[in-house]
């Protein structure tokens, strides 16, 4: 993960690099593209009337993602049957393979956290990106991601299939593999001359592995690039020190100090003039946060599925329908991460002449895990449907100053768990206001605070409370605070 951040960090803050926008806006509102603006792909055909879609151009294959997959899983059981502990567990055979696919049932397995709500989601996203990127569109890469997972539960273990692991590499692999896939293709839009160089093809690659591999290895057939539509886009990048500033009810190995660092990238803002929203994820928002306490501290991606624009008088604009989101969140105590389907809506208004305040309000259910860090004295965590809601906001005061406000609350229930008893309701909240110095840094204090209060019938009731302040540098990207001008 701190190879993706530093690759984006290069890409999209690179003074060359224009995230597909007007190239003079440095950190006021995002402009309107320029109307003599190229085109991006190809010309048409001489005498077409219009241009099939990426997805539908010659070129796009269902049978090389297939044997791409099949290889890819092949090679993580064989370097796990190796390396990994315990290693039995691996070592599948026919007779294995059989009985789980006549014979067998589905459970909701032990596995790590880590593995179960990281690892597989990020495997899930390797499936979606080998075929995304061999031009099948998002719904085929879909339905492919969860042929690979369906593929390594009945061939990649011994152990029974998983449920849990089905759900969340197949949602959580394409909600996650996406945001990858299109910005390792914004990155490579924004090549000079419309021709991507070495260094943009190759952090191109580290955000999106699979992108990379299918360029390479195939050439001229999954070379064009796709296309953007050019978005209005925000991008943030904060490294600095953070401290524990309070906690209830928490172990006494909490590290109250040390270093942290945030990414921040939304992609398809509303109010962009002649952008629309027919694609999956054309609008999209991916976060990134990483501590010395806890290498990976929180991953949360949220993506408009399927919506429409709207306008309020001259002042408004926004998005609304149904979103995907996967979240990942660890700060020390304790960890929730959930798949989910929501409702709800993304805008912007223009308050004043200088001061707009954008926001998301989001309302909706996933399948989620919540649970301690702690394995002495209670469960390692819990699996249950998961109602979930979130509420972020960002007033931004011209060029100087902007206020961002974030709150997130997940209630992992008893429904579809083994612990039908059990109940986790975690809470999480930050906010943090940021001051432009010069150009595209400044500088921002952050606070952030996490709750859990988690029942079952073996385990005292559990309140738990943990909350820090950061001091950090910020770099922003060439859209400055992101507000977009349509007026």
């Amino acid at each position: 993960m701190l190879f993706l951040i530093g690759a984006l960090v290069f890409a999209f803050v690179a003074p060359s690099t224009g995230l597909a926008q007007d190239p003079t806006s440095v950190v006021g509102p995002t402009s309107p593209a320029p109307p003599q603006a190229v085109p991006i792909g190809p010309p048409e055909p001489e005498g077409s009337e219009q241009s099939p879609s990426w997805e539908m151009r010659p070129g796009r294959s269902y049978l090389i993602p297939a044997v791409e997959i099949l290889a890819y899983g092949f090679l993580l059981n064989l370097y796990d049957r190796h390396y990994t502990e315990p290693k039995d567990e691996y070592r599948t055979t026919g007779n294995t393979i059989h009985t789980h696919l006549t014979d067998s049932k589905w459970v909701l397995d032990k596995d790590q956290f880590s593995i179960n709500q990281f690892l597989h989601p990020y495997g899930g996203s390797v499936y979606f990106g080998l075929a995304r990127s061999s031009r099948l569109n998002f719904w085929e890469s879909w339905l492919y991601t969860g042929a690979g997972s369906f593929l390594w539960e009945i061939a990649g273990e011994k152990t029974l299939p998983s449920i849990n692991d089905q759900i969340t590499t197949t949602f959580g692999g394409t909600f996650l593999g996406e945001p990858l896939f299109r910005m390792a293709n914004l990155l490579l839009e924004s090549g000079d001359n419309g021709k991507p160089g070495f260094w943009r093809e190759l952090a191109a690659a580290i955000i999106s592995p699979p992108t990379g591999f299918n360029r390479l290895a195939f050439g001229n057939r999954f070379d064009e690039v796709y296309p953007s539509h050019n978005p209005a886009t925000f991008l943030r990048l904060q490294v600095g020190g953070t401290l524990t500033s309070s906690s209830q009810n928490v172990s006494s190995s909490i590290k109250e100090q040390g270093a942290t660092g945030a990414l921040t990238f939304t992609y398809g803002l509303p109010g962009k003039p002649g952008y629309t929203y027919t694609r999956p994820f054309d609008y999209f928002d991916v976060q990134l946060t990483s501590t010395t306490a806890n290498t990976i501290q929180s991953i949360e991606t949220r993506g408009l599925l399927i919506g429409t624009s709207y306008a309020s008088g001259d002042s408004t604009r926004g998005i609304w329908g149904l979103y995907g989101s996967y979240d990942y969140i660890a700060p020390q105590i304790f960890r929730v991460s959930t798949t989910a389907l929501s409702l709800g809506t993304t805008w912007q208004t223009w308050l004043s002449q200088d001061v707009a305040l954008q926001g998301t309000s989001l309302g909706g259910v996933g399948y989620g895990a919540a649970g301690s860090v702690q394995r002495a004295d209670e469960r390692d965590y819990h699996y249950g449907a998961t109602p979930q809601a979130l509420l972020a906001l960002r007033l931004i005061l011209g060029e100087r100053a902007m206020l961002d406000v974030t709150g997130r609350e997940y209630y992992v229930t008893g429904l579809l768990s083994a612990d039908p008893q059990g109940r986790e309701n975690i809470l999480r909240a930050d906010g943090s206001f940021t001051v432009r110095i010069f150009d595209h840094h400044g500088i921002a204090i952050r606070y952030a605070v996490s709750h859990r209060e988690a029942n079952y019938p073996q385990v005292d009731f559990r309140d738990q409370t943990v909350s820090s302040v950061s001091l950090m540098y910020v770099l922003l990207g060439n859209s400055g605070f992101g507000a977009v001008d349509w007026r």
